[in-house]
């Protein structure tokens, strides 16, 4: 299995970007970007891997997997999303962030209880 530093490095390389570039595409500072890519930080919020998945054109559900995130492999009768997708259509990249944002804070409850 790749790990997540490995990973988000061969895809930024792949498009051809610097970390700089990065940190203007997605607000995600470049020091934080390095962090991650050098295995520093090992679990980066998944809002942050959503925006580098979008940004690099890879898959979130790998990025969330490779950061040791539960996925729908991980976790029998889970899905990955795609049923939700369906159902809400096309969406821009701040609805996109808006709803990420509330399912952490719908999940944040749930663990409190």
């Amino acid at each position: 299995m790749a790990t997540l530093g490995k990973t988000l490095t061969a895809a930024r390389e792949r498009k051809g970007l610097s970390l700089r570039d990065a940190e203007r595409e997605t607000g995600i500072s470049n020091a934080y970007l390095s962090q991650l890519e050098h295995g520093k930080i090992a679990a980066p919020s998944p809002n942050v891997l959503h925006k580098l998945a979008g940004l690099y054109g890879i898959s979130y559900s790998t990025l969330m997997r490779d950061a040791g995130y539960p996925s729908s492999e991980t976790l029998p009768g889970h899905h990955d999303g795609a049923r939700l997708a369906a159902r809400l259509g096309p969406t821009n990249p701040e609805e996109e962030d808006a709803l990420a944002e509330y399912l952490e804070f719908i999940r944040s409850r749930k663990s409190r209880k």
